[in-house]
Order: C-alpha cells, then structure tokens, then sequence
C-alpha cells in the first residue's frame, strides 16, 4: 500500500500535538503566508494521467466520458472526467458513484474504477450511471486530503464554494440531483489521518489537536437526517464477504461517533458540506476503507469499494417503493 511520507511532523506520530507541527504558531489560524509554505512543500508523487486518465480513456468504447471542468493551481491543469451510461433513458433511476473527493485515499479512486470496468456493465439498462472516479487531482498526484488552498473539498460542497474541486461537481449533477436514486462516495481512512491530516487541520485552524483513534476495518457513514439502516446493513453484509468491518472502540464509537449499527455511523451530510449529501438520494452513503490494516490488502480494498457500490445499487433496484415513498 501507499504511504504518505510526510515531512511535517515530528518523528513520533503518536506524539504528534499543534505545537510540533512546523507551520505555523500555536493559537494562531494560518494566513496566506502559511498556506503558500504548506502549498511549497508538498511534492507530486504519482500520476494522475498514468493513473486514472488512462483507465478511464479506456472505457470510451463502453461508456460516455465527459470532461467537467478543469481544475487549475498554476502550472497545474487537471482535466475532470466523468464516466456516464452511453444509452440515458429519462425513466431509469440515476445513480452516482464518487471517488478521490480526497486525493490520498487511494481506494477510493481504484475502487471506482474497478467497478466501472468489472461491474458497472451488469446495470445495462436498468440505471443511468455517473461515476466521477477523482473528484480531487491535485491532490490525488500529491497523496494529500486537502486542495492547493488547504482546503478540504469533503467541507466544501455547498452553494459559493471556495473549492474547485466541489464547485465543479456540483455543477455536473445539478442538471440531476433531485433525480438521484443511490449515491456512493468512497473514502478511507488511513494512519496518516492521525500522523498528518488531522494535526495539519488542527494548526491550520488554530486550535488544539486532539488525538483519536483509527478504526481497523470498513465502515460506513450514513445521513443522520434521512438514515436508511436496512440500506447500510446490506452494504456492510456484502463487503464483510471481502474485507473485515470495523468493531467500535471502548466508547462505543467509531472516529468519535457512536456506532449505531454494526461498521454504521451517522452524520449530517448536508449540513456538514459533505460530498454524499450534493443530491436528494433516499440512498446515500460514504464509504470507509482502512488501507493501514494488516488484514486487508489493496487488492482487498479496492474490491470492497466495488462490492460496496454494488451492493448499494442492488438494495435499491430492490426497493424503489420504498424509496419513492421517503423522497
């Protein structure tokens, strides 16, 4: 698996506090000045071109592929591709699938992918399809949560959004939103989150960080102001065929939320900014890999983001009366 090698804290992560951290001054939210060190130090690692472009040049001959938008951070020009049904039928129920709305976590964007290329041909006829296998390039290449702006585009989907990345998404699905039947944005998360990404947002923001814990096993992150628990377990019983799920820690909690169902959290994903919460879908959910583990396996983890997607898809074909009613 990947690591990020991060050369902005201390040795130690399990140490790691804001004052260790090397931008900035403890109490202190960043200015432009911070930001533009944080943005100077981060260095290209991989390829989104190699990567993810041409993977998705090869699924032309099956799918529409649409380019979205762009995303610029002079010198820097990334293409945004979306993968849609060849054949859209106004009838057919939409469903999307998000990726690399986080650049590092890796999965997210390969998981996509895989399903596109093994699985999303078995929903011929019976869906519309928008996959947008990475929302994020930039940081994709770089192997970062956040944009060029040290800015997390999972907190920026909402109207005037500051992020590229989140402007640009949400003009491709607003022509659909309130038609979305499912919605999938796969996610992971890794150590790096505690090593890096979180005291990062701690010093970025001024405050103190808090150290947490990271859950060893997939989960799921349902919306807490329309939970759909049948539509969560039917996940979490198809990828516990792949990978093994997340238990809750000793406060009966993942990543500080309380687990209410087996690998099933809660948030309020609109409200938050989030990325599964752009559309009106009565099925909605970000999915949550953990890379680090010494029981899974990449392969391992980006079939569990496919399974995830298709089992999603499954539940819902399988239940439009359901849904139709909660819209």
């Amino acid at each position: 698996m990947l690591k990020f090698d991060t050369n902005l804290c201390e040795a130690n992560p399990a140490m790691t506090t804001q004052a260790f951290y090397s931008i900035g001054t403890p109490g202190r939210p960043w200015s432009e000045a911070e930001v533009a060190t944080w943005r100077s130090r981060q260095i290209v690692r991989r390829s989104y071109a190699a990567d993810v472009s041409s993977r998705i040049d090869a699924l032309r001959s099956r799918f529409d592929v649409v380019e979205y938008g762009r995303v610029d951070y002079a010198p820097d020009s990334y293409p945004l591709f979306a993968v849609r049904s060849r054949h859209w039928r106004d009838e057919l129920p939409c469903v999307l699938v998000t990726g690399g709305v986080h650049g590092y976590e890796t999965s997210g964007v390969h998981g996509a992918l895989q399903f596109l290329e093994r699985h999303a041909a078995d929903y011929g006829g019976r869906i519309n399809l928008v996959a947008v296998p990475c929302v994020s390039p930039w940081a994709y290449e770089r192997i970062h949560r956040w944009n060029a702006d040290a800015l997390d585009p999972n907190r920026s989907f909402r109207d005037g959004s500051p992020a590229q990345e989140s402007r640009a998404l949400m003009g491709l699905v607003a022509p659909f939103r309130d038609r979305v039947l499912v919605h999938v944005d796969l996610h992971e998360t890794t150590d790096t989150d505690e090593s890096e990404f979180r005291p990062a947002l701690a010093a970025r923001d001024g405050v103190a960080y808090e150290p947490g814990e990271v859950p060893d096993g997939f989960y799921l992150v349902d919306d807490s102001a329309h939970p759909q628990p049948e539509f969560q377990q039917a996940i979490i019983a198809a990828v516990a065929k792949v990978t093994h799920i997340a238990p809750a820690d000793a406060q009966g909690e993942i990543i500080g939320s309380p687990m209410v169902a087996p690998g099933v959290i809660e948030y309020a994903l609109t409200q938050l900014g989030l990325c599964a919460g752009i559309t009106t879908a009565p099925y909605k959910t970000t999915t949550e890999v953990y890379p680090d583990s010494p029981r899974a396996t990449p392969e391992q983890c980006n079939a569990a983001q496919a399974a995830a997607v298709c089992a999603a898809i499954d539940f819902a074909l399988a239940h439009p009366a359901k849904a139709s009613i909660e819209r």
